[in-house]
């Protein structure tokens, strides 16, 4: 018989906030990262504004090489780093640089392919009007692209909050630590449920408010 009066919901409402930090941070440093490495991967792509074949090469190949590692395998390998950068690999800032690192290359690669669907006349269009290099990537080129990436930004989203839930393996708090500790290694099912009811919740709403904000943008 499940008995959901056992459930501390304070923790639970601490767990969800620990959850969202570490969802927020995570992917605002992913961004920083992630858009400029994948606008980067576009330009020096083929037959793009500033074609490097090996430039491209190796950036593909450091992206790929991060986004074939298993998440759980990266979270015990960076503890080392981890520890250098922000001094613990528990709680809501041990867990950031994993998920920062596990995703900027998922959210790079987003990035270029969007570009990549972009019609290749805007950038010829704006060629023929001189403009330069960088007045075409923030002029032209994101711009027009702005709907799919925020599509891309909410993929991303929804991805670090699972990350995140996941890195409760190691002690890295919010709704997955909680699931481990209490729903998992001491039997109360009750947590389980609730913990696992909230991540549905939270990952409906992250997708339902993305999708607005791609309509909006396309509409525009």
């Amino acid at each position: 018989m499940i008995d959901f009066s056992v459930i501390d919901w304070s923790d639970i409402w601490q767990a969800t906030l620990e959850t969202l930090t570490m969802t927020g941070l995570s992917l605002l440093f992913t961004i920083l990262i992630g858009l400029p490495l994948g606008i980067l991967l576009f330009l020096t792509g083929r037959r793009q504004l500033l074609a490097q074949r090996g430039v491209y090469l190796l950036l593909s190949l450091v992206v790929n090489v991060l986004r074939s590692v298993p998440f759980l395998i990266l979270l015990i390998v960076m503890i080392p780093v981890t520890l250098l950068l922000v001094g613990t690999s528990l709680g809501v800032e041990g867990a950031i640089p994993p998920l920062v690192i596990g995703t900027a290359p998922f959210f790079a690669r987003l990035v270029e392919n969007v570009l990549r669907e972009i019609d290749r006349g805007v950038i010829e269009a704006c060629q023929a009007m001189g403009a330069k290099t960088h007045q075409i990537i923030f002029g032209a080129l994101l711009p027009e692209a702005l709907p799919g990436l925020l599509a891309a930004v909410t993929i991303t989203a929804i991805t670090l909050m699972s990350y995140a839930a996941m890195s409760g393996v190691i002690g890295g708090g919010g709704l997955g630590d909680l699931a481990i500790r209490f729903g998992y290694q001491r039997f109360q099912t009750e947590v389980m449920i609730v913990t696992v009811a909230v991540l549905v919740v939270l990952v409906q709403l992250l997708q339902f408010f993305g999708d607005r904000l791609v309509l909006h943008f396309t509409r525009k």
